[in-house]
């Protein structure tokens, strides 16, 4: 850092645009903030960061949120060209990602690219294929140019080969170091509500925690009465207070449950291996049945799954491959994604949806009933929040399941998003009642 003996550390994806980077920022919570402020700027610096502090990591990383920051009046030093860069903190950078510490290439970074106007900071071009990236950033693939100083240069180097060589030149030079980094958020595992499991252990008087004995598993929820939270805003366990009162599986002292709950997906995330041995009292699964039944031959979901259920799935059966636990380092064999049904929407012109029954049609024009209005209709995915949903138990009350089943199988591939329709349904229905005639008399 220059003026001073302080360091950080940065994580990038993209070390080939290092010669780009024309200002660093750090997350406000980030330790340097409050120690590399000048004197001129600390003001505004400490009340940035309390008001960052206010808002959530979800609204900070709005890519539609304008950009805010300021300047902590510090330098750093661009270690490929010995350059100095300024320090500017914004929250649009989190403690909780990377080292909550970022080189901002703003002439290929859409996020760079607008903090850098809004502040007027420079832009330098280094991966060439853009049109102006003073106006825009370019993200594309390219080849380096301004990217050479004293003994390194990656000028004319395509993407691939330039982070190759960068990297090289970096540790070489014990500037930094070529690495993995798995992106996987922190798991929001601990639910303050009642339905869930129950975690599996209790806390002594003295703060130890310790995990209930195999015998006493598993620990089942308590019946409730009410299942809000309480007046001073605990979880509602809290409310079972004789299921609380537990004891130290060592000493058999007084001891205390835990109110919160896992999320149920700490069951989904296993559930298939149960199938292999759904009714062993002795254990989840024994070994010879898990070595029988896995891995599954086939996995199917949709498309939102990948970043849900399969993500954490996969990254559960990885822990007890590693754990022993489990033959193969992959649960699943093969994935299928089924397309989504989709329905008829109906919005007005404030953006409000209307459910199917409170519109209709008035002169080729759809309108709400009861006031006129005009709305637009669209097939979109069926979603609660655009009241287009169709309730299977409706379906099989009126026309039955052999009906709602076989509409399923005729509505087309599996992989495609296919939009539903009552006219549909009730024409399988006459076909399964001619079918049925067939067969069947009045008698």
């Amino acid at each position: 850092m220059a003026g001073r003996d302080e360091a950080f550390t940065v994580f990038t994806t993209r070390p080939d645009t290092l010669f780009g980077a024309t200002y660093c920022v750090l997350a406000p919570e980030h330790p340097l903030t409050k120690t590399i402020r000048t004197d001129g700027c600390r003001a505004a610096v400490d009340a940035y960061i309390e008001e960052a502090g206010r808002k959530s990591a979800q609204d900070r990383m709005k890519d539609e949120r304008e950009k805010t920051g300021v300047f902590t009046g510090a330098h750093a030093v661009n270690p490929v060209n010995g350059k100095e860069v300024p320090i500017w903190i914004a929250d649009y950078v989190l403690a909780e990602y990377g080292y909550g510490a970022i080189m901002a290439v703003p002439a290929h970074d859409e996020r760079d690219h607008a903090f850098a106007k809004k502040f007027d900071l420079p832009i330098i071009e280094v991966v060439a294929g853009g049109d102006d990236v003073q106006a825009e950033a370019y993200v594309g693939d390219g080849v380096h140019v301004n990217s050479s100083s004293g003994d390194i240069s990656i000028d004319d180097l395509n993407v691939p080969d330039a982070k190759k060589k960068i990297t090289a030149w970096l540790e070489e030079n014990k500037l930094g170091t070529g690495t993995v980094n798995y992106k996987l958020r922190d798991w929001l595992f601990a639910r303050q509500r009642y339905w869930g499991e129950p975690f599996p252990v209790v806390t002594t008087q003295d703060g130890t925690v310790k995990v209930v004995p195999l015998k006493d598993l598993p620990v089942a929820l308590p019946e409730l009465d009410e299942y809000k939270p309480t007046a001073d805003g605990q979880p509602p366990l809290a409310r079972a207070t004789e299921w609380l009162n537990a004891t130290d599986p060592d000493t058999g002292h007084l001891a205390i449950r835990d109110t919160n709950t896992m999320p149920q997906w700490a069951g989904s995330c296993w559930y298939f291996l149960r199938f292999c041995d759904p009714t062993n009292d002795e254990a989840a699964w024994s070994k010879e049945a898990e070595e029988y039944w896995m891995p599954v031959d086939l996995y199917i979901g949709g498309a939102e799954h990948a970043v849900l259920h399969l993500l954490y799935s996969r990254f559960w059966h990885k822990v007890l491959y590693d754990a022993g636990y489990v033959h193969t380092s992959e649960p699943f064999q093969k994935l299928f994604n089924q397309g989504m049904i989709l329905a008829h929407s109906f919005k007005d012109e404030k953006g409000k949806y209307h459910y199917p029954h409170q519109v209709e049609e008035r002169d080729g024009q759809w309108v709400v009933t009861e006031t006129g209005d005009p709305v637009s209709t669209q097939v979109e995915k069926m979603s609660k929040s655009r009241y287009n949903v169709v309730n299977p138990d409706d379906v099989v009350s009126a026309y039955g399941a052999d009906t709602m089943r076989l509409y399923e199988m005729f509505m087309g591939p599996l992989d495609r998003d296919k939009p539903w329709s009552d006219e549909g349904v009730q024409g399988v229905h006459r076909f399964l009642k001619r079918t049925w005639a067939l067969y069947v008399t009045e008698d």
